[in-house]
């Protein structure tokens, strides 16, 4: 590889590799302090498997499937000559778009700030020298000071599984379904595995969740782990506890799963969803004596720096929490090492969850399982959303917002959300708990005027509703 010689050598004072939320985060950082940065992306557009395979295209279609839920759901357009249904095509289209915009502002990013583009495979000649080989097979080699790795992750394709069978999918690969199927089999009930779900069931296909686990989501507060089984079964979705699969076979007109625990399945298509690796193997790590561990992921200190002092890593890359928000974060946080040779910033401990089925859900703080566990003495509030005005108004009455608070200080502890809007809502009540000198208070909620009538209005409900508590 060194043999072959660049049609070009350009210095800059770091190079991130990922147009994703992590190297956009680290990028822009950077760029504004003055840096000269390069970009790496090996993609024709930038953005990363965020924008393109995996947040924006997912919730884009979540969007409409819930749209058109809560349009056949609504009288006033039931009756004849009402269309009530929609193609995966169609949706697929809208998702395209979005995208479309995306690309576009992100691109706006790197141009406004004096940021590099280079398109190709990047790999390490050196720990200061990277190769980046474009599409027409020509070399440029980019000489820096610093690297920040931000190549994110892909579903995890095991190899037991046929995944160019034109009926076997994994989450990016589903994106270019060309078949409307009827029934679906989605193995892996994880977040990704979940929100599929609840979007083809949206659209009227039959589907089989085979879970690994006791329960979905099990890192969730069980009461709203619970509320999601409970209204992914009430659609129709059949739920498999527990199940392995042992095949996975491809036909002409169907795809048949058999469990380890003897149980045959069959249905048009397949979506395995249980979990991702790092796009780690074209960068050649051996090369700066990095090791990635078994899921391709790269261990990092606190300033997101590797073993390597100068090459550090964010986003999904190194594993937890592999949320677009925090790689956003983490991007900046490892700019500001970068700068200043250390940085006393950390993400913020207390990372809001956002999961996307229907209705969606978002967390932040501590369970009630995890609160038991520790002894901590601690409250409930609850505020159901049939009860909201606003949640009425707008047909978005399933769900609650459930707060967690300490029956002493009254800190908040925790709180879920489950129903429309959920992880916009979910919000507030961070704020609130990240306050310092006696901010945190659930009396918050009871002392603030809240706009009538509104989702936000729930705060004060499920606070008066566990203040109410302590006085029983």
């Amino acid at each position: 590889m060194t043999a072959i010689k660049p049609e070009t050598e350009t210095e800059y004072d770091v190079v991130v590799i990922g147009t994703g939320p992590g190297g956009e985060g680290a990028a822009m950082q950077l760029a504004k302090s003055g840096y000269n940065v390069a970009i790496v992306e090996k993609h024709k557009a930038l953005g990363g498997g965020c924008t393109h395979w995996g947040t924006i295209p997912s919730k884009a279609l979540r969007h409409s499937v819930s749209r058109l839920i809560e349009y056949n759901n609504n009288p006033l357009f039931s009756g004849p000559g009402w269309q009530s249904g929609m193609t995966f095509s169609h949706i697929l289209h809208y998702a395209e778009s979005v995208i479309r915009k995306q690309v576009k502002l992100r691109s706006s990013f790197y141009d406004r700030n004096d940021v590099t583009v280079v398109h190709g495979k990047a790999s390490f000649l050196d720990k200061n020298r990277i190769r980046v080989t474009k599409l027409d097979g020509s070399v440029d080699d980019l000489i820096t000071k610093h690297v920040v790795i931000a190549t994110g992750s892909r579903p995890y394709n095991p190899e037991d599984v046929d995944f160019s069978h034109p009926r076997i999918y994994d989450s990016d690969k589903v994106l270019s379904l060309s078949h409307e199927p009827k029934t679906i089999l989605i193995y892996g009930a994880g977040v990704v595995g979940s929100e599929y779900a609840s979007i083809f069931r949206g659209m009227g296909v039959k589907v089989d969740l085979i879970n690994q686990r006791e329960r979905l989501l099990s890192f969730l507060d069980a009461e709203i782990s619970d509320a999601l089984s409970y209204h992914l079964r009430n659609s129709g979705v059949v739920i498999r506890h527990n199940e392995e699969y042992d095949t996975i076979t491809g036909y002409d007109d169907k795809v048949v799963l058999k469990t380890k625990s003897g149980k045959t399945m069959a249905a048009d298509c397949l979506l395995f969803a249980n979990g991702r690796s790092g796009n780690i193997e074209e960068l050649n790590c051996q090369a700066v004596g990095l090791e990635p561990n078994y899921r391709g992921q790269l261990e990092v200190n606190d300033n997101y720096q590797t073993a390597v002092e100068n090459i550090y890593a964010v986003g999904d890359i190194i594993g937890y929490p592999s949320l677009a928000s925090a790689a956003y974060d983490q991007g900046r946080i490892c700019a500001s090492a970068i700068i200043n040779g250390d940085c006393d910033k950390v993400l913020v401990s207390d990372i809001p969850t956002g999961i996307y089925t229907i209705p969606e859900i978002s967390s932040v703080g501590k369970t009630e399982e995890e609160l038991t566990e520790m002894k901590v003495p601690y409250e409930v509030g609850r505020a159901q959303f049939k009860h909201l005005a606003r949640a009425q108004i707008s047909g978005a009455d399933v769900g609650c917002l459930k707060l967690l608070f300490h029956r002493e200080t009254r800190e908040l502890l925790g709180l879920h959300c489950f129903g429309e809007r959920a992880s916009e809502i979910v919000h507030i009540g961070q704020a609130i708990m990240e306050q310092k000198n006696g901010g945190n208070t659930i009396d918050y909620f009871v002392n603030t005027t809240f706009n009538y009538p509104t989702m936000a209005e729930a705060y004060r409900v499920a606070a008066l509703n566990g203040i109410n508590r302590l006085l029983q």
